[in-house]
C-alpha cells in the first residue's frame, strides 16, 4: 500500500498537487537534473498507452503549442508504460509512478487508468498554464522538476453526482464536468437523469418521455417556499447519440457513467407523459403535468404489471447505452399515501403476501434487482431501499447520514458513502446573508476536507464493503453552469483528496497544508474557467439577494 508521508519540499520546491500523492520527492538544480519540454519533445507510447498519449497531445500539446510527436530516438521524451506489478506494489490497479530526470519523463501505470492519473499529475506539475486550451505566451521551453512520485487511490469509487433533471445541463456542460472530474482523479459520474421535474434521456419506444416529460412550463426560483417564479418553459434532453458520446468521452478519461432512472418515487414527469403509470384509482393522472416546484411529490408509480413492463422497456434501452456494471434506480423519498388509498396497491400487497406498503416498495425494487442481475448488472439505490428488506444483490448509496451505509455493510452489501450532511455540495459554504440561496448545513472547505467516508465501529470485513464515496450536486437552486461551479468548487477539490489520498484521521489532517496547495490549484481552476467560490466569499455577481433558501442552523448530526 502507498505510505502516508508528506511532501518533501526539497530546496523549497512545491507546486501544490491536489489530490496529494502518496509518496513524493523533488529537487531543483543542485540535486537531480530537471527536465525541459520543448518543440523537440516526443512521446514514446508503448503497448496499451496510445489513448493516454492522444489525451496528452490534445491537452498539454494544445496548451504548450508543441506537437509531442511519436519519439524517434532523438531529444527529450515522455515514456508511457503499463507496469502491472505496480498494482500489487502500491495496492491498486489505478496506481501510477512518475519520475523525471535528465532527458526522460517516465509515467508508468498499473493499468491504462493508472497511467491516465499519472498523466494528470504530470499536467499539474507543468503549472496552471498547462490547463489552458492554447498557449498564452511563446515559450522556448517548459521546465519540469526532477520528481519521483508513487501514488494510488484509497477508494475505487470516487464519484460525483450531477442532477440534470431539476435544471438541465446541455451536453457540452456535461463533457466539461467530465474533464473537471478527470483533473481531480474522480472516476464515477452518477448521472441523475429523471425526476418529478424532468426526464432527460431519449427512450425510443416511449417518445412522450422526451416530447412531454422533458419540459415544464415554469420553474420555482429558490426554495419551494419562495414566491418567485421563472415564467418560461425549461427543459431539454439527451438523444441516444448524445448519451453514447458522453459515455465514450467519459471512458476515454477512465470515468464510469452510472445512470439513475428514479423509481418508484420522483416519477411525476413520467406519469405526466404516460398517465397509466400512476395510481389511477386514487387521482386523475391525466391532469398531471411535469412538476414545476421542489420538494417530495406524492405522485408515485403504481405497483402494477403495466408499470413493471414499461420500466423494463426503459431499462432495456438504458443497458444498451450505458455499459456500467451498476444501474441506479433511486428508490428514495417514495411517499406511500396513494398506495395506502389504492385498491390496486392493496390487492398487490395481499396477492404477494406482503405486510405493508414498505414491503411493497421492497418488492418493487427487488423485481428490478433480479431483472438487472439476470442481465449481468447490479442495482444500486438510495438507502431507503433498506426499508422493508434489502434486495439480494443491491448496493446502497448512503445519503441520509452514515446509518444506512452501516446497516448495509453489516448485512454484507456494498455501499457508497455520500451523507447529505457532509458531501451534498448544494448545501451552503458559509453562514451569512451573502451566501447565494442558502440550503442546508454550513459545509466549509475545511468541513469537506475532514469528511471521513468509513464510519468508526465497522469490522475490517464490514469496512471492505465501502466501495468508496461520492459528492452530490443537486440543482433545484442551481439554475445554470455558473451556479453549479460556485457550489461545487473549490469543495470538490477537497472531496477529491479525501477520496483519493490516504489521509490521517479527520482531526489530524493538515488543512493548512491543503489551503497552501489550493493557492496553486485556484490558478488551475482559473485557467479552466471554473466560476468557483473565492476563499474571501462570493463575488458580487455570484450573490442572489432576495432569493429564499432553506438554511439549517448548527452542526450536522453525526449519525
Amino acid at each position: 500500500m502507498v505510505d502516508v508521508i508528506p511532501y518533501e519540499r526539497s530546496n523549497g520546491f512545491d507546486v501544490g498537487l491536489v489530490p496529494v500523492p502518496g509518496r513524493f520527492s523533488a529537487s531543483l538544480p543542485g540535486g537531480s537534473q530537471g527536465y525541459v519540454i520543448d518543440a523537440g519533445t516526443g512521446i514514446e507510447a508503448t503497448d496499451g498507452t496510445e489513448g493516454v498519449a492522444r489525451w496528452l497531445r490534445t491537452t498539454v500539446g494544445a496548451a504548450t503549442g508543441y506537437p509531442l510527436p511519436p519519439h524517434t530516438g532523438n531529444g527529450n521524451r515522455i515514456l508511457l508504460r503499463i507496469v502491472p506489478a505496480l498494482a500489487s506494489e502500491l495496492g491498486s490497479p489505478e496506481a501510477y509512478r512518475l519520475s523525471a530526470d535528465g532527458h526522460l519523463i517516465a509515467i508508468d501505470g498499473a493499468s491504462e487508468a493508472g497511467l491516465f492519473w499519472g498523466a494528470q499529475t504530470f499536467r499539474q506539475l507543468l503549472g496552471p498554464d498547462a490547463f489552458r486550451r492554447a498557449p498564452i505566451a511563446v515559450k522556448e521551453e517548459w521546465e519540469f522538476p526532477a520528481v519521483t512520485i508513487h501514488d494510488a487511490p484509497r477508494f475505487g469509487w470516487r464519484g460525483l453526482l450531477l442532477d440534470v433533471a431539476r435544471h438541465f445541463m446541455p451536453k457540452e456542460g456535461v463533457l466539461r464536468y467530465l474533464d473537471l472530474m478527470a483533473a481531480h482523479k474522480l472516476n464515477v459520474f452518477h448521472f441523475h437523469l429523471t425526476d418529478d421535474q424532468g426526464w432527460r434521456v431519449e427512450i425510443k419506444r416511449y417518445p412522450k418521455l422526451t416530447e412531454v416529460a422533458s419540459w415544464r412550463t415554469r420553474t420555482k426560483i429558490g426554495h419551494r417556499a419562495s414566491p418567485l417564479w421563472e415564467e418560461k418553459p425549461h427543459g431539454g434532453y439527451y438523444t441516444q447519440d448524445d448519451i453514447r458520446e458522453i459515455v465514450a468521452y467519459a471512458a476515454e478519461r477512465h470515468i464510469t457513467v452510472v445512470p439513475e432512472i428514479d423509481v418508484p418515487g420522483h416519477s411525476q414527469a413520467a406519469i405526466a407523459a404516460y398517465p397509466e403509470l400512476g395510481n389511477t384509482d386514487v387521482i386523475d393522472t391525466t391532469a398531471l403535468s411535469v412538476l414545476d416546484t421542489w420538494g417530495i411529490c406524492s405522485n408515485v408509480l403504481a405497483p402494477t404489471d403495466t408499470t413493471l413492463r414499461f420500466y423494463e422497456g426503459v431499462f432495456e434501452e438504458v443497458l444498451e447505452l450505458f455499459p456500467s456494471r451498476f444501474i441506479h434506480v433511486g428508490g428514495d423519498e417514495c411517499r406511500k399515501e396513494q398506495w395506502s388509498e389504492s385498491v390496486a396497491a392493496k390487492s398487490r400487497i395481499a396477492e404477494l403476501g406482503l405486510a405493508d406498503e414498505e414491503e411493497l416498495q421492497s418488492w418493487f425494487i427487488g423485481h428490478f434487482d433480479a431483472w438487472l442481475s439476470a442481465r449481468g448488472r447490479r442495482l444500486i439505490g438510495w438507502d431507503e431501499i433498506l426499508e422493508g428488506g434489502l434486495a439480494k444483490n443491491a448496493a446502497v448509496s448512503s445519503w441520509r447520514g452514515y446509518g444506512g451505509g452501516i446497516a448495509a455493510a453489516r448485512a454484507g452489501h456494498d455501499v457508497v458513502m455520500c451523507p447529505e450532511q457532509y458531501v451534498y455540495l448544494d448545501h451552503r459554504q458559509a453562514p451569512g446573508e451573502d451566501e447565494p440561496v442558502p440550503i442546508g448545513f454550513v459545509r466549509t472547505l475545511e468541513d469537506v476536507y475532514r469528511f471521513e467516508p468509513v464510519p468508526p465501529g465497522l469490522t475490517e470485513e464490514e469496512a471492505g464493503h465501502i466501495l468508496g464515496t461520492q459528492a452530490n450536486v443537486w440543482t433545484e437552486v442551481l439554475e445554470d453552469s455558473a451556479r453549479v461551479d460556485y457550489q461545487t468548487f473549490p469543495r470538490l477539490a477537497a472531496f477529491a483528496e479525501v477520496a483519493w489520498s490516504r489521509l490521517p484521521a479527520p482531526a489530524e489532517r493538515d488543512f493548512a497544508d491543503f489551503e497552501r496547495r489550493m493557492a496553486a490549484h485556484y490558478a488551475r481552476l482559473d485557467a479552466l474557467g471554473v466560476a468557483y467560490r473565492p476563499p474571501t466569499g462570493p463575488r458580487p455577481w455570484q450573490k442572489r439577494p432576495g432569493v429564499l433558501g432553506r438554511p439549517i442552523e448548527g452542526p450536522p448530526p453525526n449519525k
